[in-house]
Order: C-alpha cells, then sequence, then structure tokens
C-alpha cells in the first residue's frame, strides 16, 4: 500500500469518527428521544412477567426459571428498534437543510456520510443492550451461556440496528424526507411482536405461527435466547451473528447505491 493509500484511508477513519461523534452527541442532547427505548420494554418486561407467569408450567414450553430469562433477548430487540431508523431520519435531515450538500462539496469522503452515522446509531443500540441487560441481571437473571453470550446479546443488538439504519438510510436518499424515513418504523416494531420475541413458536397455531417461524427475527431471538437459557453454544451464536451481518451488509450495500444514485443527479 503506497503512503497516499494509507493517508486516504486514515482520512476516511478520521472523517468516520467525527461524524460517528456527532451523531453519537446529537442521541445525547435529545436524551429524552432515547429514554423511552429504555423504559418501554422494561415496563413491559415487568407486565409480562407478572401476568405470564403461569405459562412456564406449560407442556413444550422452555425450561426457564422466570419469564424474565425468556423474554431478555426480545426486551433488547425491542429496545434498540427504537431509534433505529436513526441514521436514516438524520440523513434525511441533512438533505432537507442542506447539510449532506455541503458535506459533498467539502473534502469528507463519500463513505464517512454513511458508516459515521451507522456506527453512531451502532454505539447507541450498544449502550441500551447494555443497559437492558445489567437491569435484568440485577432482578435474578442469569444468561447461562455466560459473558460470551451477553458479548453476542450486545453485538446482535448493533447488528440488527446496522441493517435497520442502512435500510433507512435508502429511504432517506430515495426520498429526502424524515416523515418517509419515520414512517417504517410501525412495520419495524410490529414484525417484533409477529416472530418468536414473547412466545415459543412451537406453541403458536394458525398463520400468526406460520408467520412467527418465517420471520427473520425469530432467526435471530431464538439462538440468543438458547444461549441464555442453556449453556454456551458456538452453532448458536454463528446464528445469532451471521444473519444480522448478512442482512446489514444487504442493506449497507443497498445505501451504498443509493448514495451513488443521488450523487450522479446532483
Amino acid at each position: 500500500m503506497t503512503a497516499s493509500s494509507v493517508s486516504r484511508v486514515m482520512a476516511i477513519g478520521s472523517q468516520t469518527w467525527e461524524l460517528t461523534r456527532r451523531s453519537v452527541v446529537s442521541e445525547k442532547r435529545q436524551f429524552l428521544s432515547v429514554l423511552p427505548g429504555l423504559i418501554f420494554p422494561l415496563l413491559l418486561a415487568a407486565v409480562y412477567t407478572k401476568q405470564f407467569g403461569r405459562v412456564l408450567d406449560m407442556p413444550g414450553f422452555p425450561e426457564v426459571d422466570s419469564f424474565l430469562d425468556f423474554i431478555l433477548p426480545a426486551c433488547i430487540v425491542q429496545a434498540v428498534t427504537f431509534g433505529a431508523t436513526a441514521a436514516g431520519s438524520e440523513l434525511a435531515l441533512d438533505i432537507e437543510n442542506g447539510f449532506l450538500e455541503r458535506l459533498l462539496v467539502s473534502p469528507v469522503a463519500r463513505a464517512p456520510i454513511l458508516f459515521g452515522r451507522l456506527a453512531g446509531a451502532a454505539v447507541v443500540a450498544s449502550v441500551k443492550a447494555t443497559v437492558i441487560l445489567a437491569v435484568f441481571l440485577i432482578f435474578g437473571v442469569e444468561v447461562a451461556g455466560g459473558p460470551a453470550a451477553m458479548f453476542v446479546l450486545v453485538v446482535v443488538a448493533a447488528l440488527l440496528v446496522l441493517f435497520i439504519g442502512a435500510m433507512a438510510q435508502v429511504m432517506a436518499f430515495r426520498t429526502g424526507s424524515q416523515e418517509a424515513v419515520g414512517a417504517t418504523f410501525p412495520l419495524i416494531f410490529v414484525s417484533i411482536f409477529m416472530s418468536s420475541a414473547f412466545f415459543p413458536t412451537n406453541l403458536m397455531s394458525g398463520w400468526f405461527k406460520v408467520v412467527a417461524e418465517n420471520n427473520p427475527l425469530s432467526w435471530v431471538i431464538n439462538p440468543v435466547r438458547r444461549l441464555v437459557i442453556n449453556e454456551w453454544s458456538s452453532a448458536d451464536a454463528l446464528q445469532a451473528l451471521g444473519l444480522p451481518t448478512a442482512l446489514a451488509m444487504m442493506t449497507i450495500s443497498a445505501a451504498v447505491i443509493a448514495l451513488n444514485r443521488r450523487l450522479a443527479i446532483l
């Protein structure tokens, strides 16, 4: 690698870091908008644990000491979906107020425009996942997979936000509207309840079971849940990490294509 190539890579890294920091600082300044993503899943967990405690005795239900053990992965996924589209909504805002155009005429490389916001969203998601995990541990949840399983939980949360955030960025480039990007959140939120997040699919029936079994979120949540309630399994860890990684790569690639198309018409 030549000196100029090294210099360019370092410049891109520095620019990505600055835009990541900008994204995180923006979230910090709007803490009240971040707070519901922490409070709502915890309140829901408290209500579900109280109301659905009897389902632990149902034949076929996973053997857990508390319903909290079962819904820990679901609550983390639910927490990070709040604000998961921030990378796209912030981009749409930059398009609306002309900040994106100012970035494009500056010496900033094109990649950091995308990756900085995505990285910022992933950092916030990791913090949320860590907080939710800490609260569950305080209330007696024991992660059977140990620290490695806890690490997988946090990484999966970050990867899911990369997937959703990049998808939101595609919407931002195509529409240039915060409202259009924000409209995707209800679909994402509802998809959690249409999965195995709060109830095992083997005890479901009818069309709901078919939808839940074929929901990609179920394919992520199920192996993560096994890491929580069973012993560590490399196969479960690979499945839990592999799917969101593949999805994130697909949507990030789509976001890069959308950026290039927008640049072509500017």
